[in-house]
């Protein structure tokens, strides 16, 4: 078993694709395709199921990948903390983020970090909040920009708070509440709601809302994508809570403002044990927001 080895099998999984796989490693497929066999041989095992339009890991590359992937952040670590010696910041920085951020543009941030320092690389991934957190504790990620509830606990990483932003309630023009100046949280409590999946980081902001107000939370649609929010609203389908300065971005609803007013916390969060990259991302990302380094 070698780190070559290791490298194609999370490349493998995370494609799903013999083809892929070989082309993010830079190899050819069958190059790729001998490796995997040479490394289920020496395990005994299959580690990967071959679908006809997929590979998918079996419950052996399952377990192969947990430890897969901390050696090659543990590798990675190493690069980056060598290079640090020489007071070079250079070596890969991944970075997560919730699709949904409103002032903060991660790739403009990027394009001045890279000026700073030409020789870091950067991969940039879209997921839900608490796939990130857990892709940072696992150190798949080095740094994530999540939404969550104020009553959210952080365990495991570092982080800070970088904003606060209020909920409001998005209508159809043709809804009966549409005139509203505001909306007690009391008046949506019987009308058809779109909201993301039960358990998601986003549907806690809203779940903590109404049971603050002692509410039943009743979703009829639950979506994973902010556009599908939007559009249900359009079509008169349901109601939608969203953050505010998404809700700008809405075209053809009607925004108004909650009371109770619900909020949710964008949060930087990031590896204890940071490699130099990571830790000068996180500086610059605070500097830029003007707030000091949390736990």
């Amino acid at each position: 078993m070698n780190l070559k080895q290791l490298e194609f099998a999370v490349a493998l999984a995370e494609e799903g694709n013999f083809t892929r796989a070989a082309e993010r490693c830079h190899v050819v497929q069958s190059a790729l395709s001998h490796q995997i066999a040479y490394l289920e041989q020496e395990l005994g095992t299959p580690l990967f199921e071959r679908l006809p339009r997929q590979v998918r890991a079996t419950a052996a590359g399952e377990a192969l990948l947990v430890h897969a992937r901390q050696v090659m952040a543990s590798l990675r670590h190493l690069r980056a903390d060598v290079a640090a010696v020489s007071g070079e910041v250079r070596g890969l920085l991944a970075i997560g983020q919730i699709s949904s951020l409103t002032d903060i543009d991660v790739v403009a941030m990027l394009a001045a970090f890279q000026q700073a320092h030409p020789q870091v690389e950067f991969q940039l991934r879209v997921d839900k909040s608490e796939d990130l957190i857990a892709q940072v504790q696992s150190r798949d990620l080095d740094v994530a920009l999540v939404g969550l509830a104020p009553s959210a606990a952080l365990d495991g990483v570092c982080h800070q708070m970088l904003q606060e932003e209020d909920l409001v309630a998005v209508l159809a023009p043709s809804h009966r509440l549409a005139r509203r100046k505001q909306l007690p949280l009391t008046e949506l409590q019987d009308e058809a709601l779109v909201d993301f999946p039960r358990g998601t980081g986003a549907r806690r902001q809203t779940d903590d809302a109404f049971a603050a107000a002692g509410l039943p939370h009743t979703v009829r649609f639950e979506v994973n994508l902010m556009e599908l929010v939007e559009r249900f609203v359009r079509h008169g389908l349901a109601v939608g809570i969203v953050p505010a300065l998404i809700a700008e971005g809405f075209e053809g609803v009607v925004r108004i403002p909650l009371q109770p007013t619900p909020t949710r916390r964008v949060h930087l969060v990031w590896q204890r044990l940071p490699t130099q990259a990571a830790r000068a991302f996180v500086e610059a990302v605070l500097s830029r927001a003007g707030a000091g380094s949390g736990p």
